[in-house]
């Protein structure tokens, strides 16, 4: 087995979602539940089929997005991961969804930073170990953190 660490690519303003899946229609649903929930976000999903033709399954409503998207699944090659690239919105407002789609067994991370994805291969195939998400700790909140963390929250408008 050998291990790889795989260092997603993404514009500055996006975040994005990856997961693990188990079935063809997961492309479908996951766009139906990008719209559905989030009528102003632009995005692109790719998912690596895991059996049969073993293709990248990609879709989305902005091409640059969806090619984002599908440059990343074919550096990470992991059966039955996705992507999705986002902006115009963020993870929280589609998260729950994303879970709760009959396909989806987990997710690995949904995130604005940098993020470097940790991938075994064998003999078999490629599968996603875990992700790296941004920056080590440097220490605990003071007091000043806390109300700098709570006016942030108010200025994106998550909070009265």
């Amino acid at each position: 087995m050998e291990l790889k660490l795989v260092k997603v690519e993404k514009p500055a303003d996006c975040n994005v979602i990856i997961g693990q899946s188990h079935f063809i229609k997961t492309i479908e649903d996951l766009y139906e539940v990008m719209v559905s929930n989030c009528p102003s976000v632009k995005f692109g999903v790719a998912f690596c089929e895991s059996s049969g033709p073993c293709l990248i399954r990609v879709s989305g409503n902005d091409e640059e997005l969806q090619k984002v998207a599908s440059k990343n699944a074919s550096n990470l090659a992991a059966g039955h991961s996705f992507i999705i690239v986002m902006k115009n919105a963020y993870p929280i407002n589609v998260l729950n969804a994303i879970k709760d789609t009959q396909e989806v067994c987990s997710i690995y991370c949904a995130t604005a930073n940098d993020v470097e994805v940790i991938v075994a291969e064998s003999e078999h195939g490629r599968g996603i170990l875990g992700v790296i998400d941004g920056l080590k700790s440097k220490g605990i909140e003071t007091a000043k953190d806390v109300k700098d963390r709570k006016e942030f929250l108010r200025e994106i408008g998550y909070k009265l």
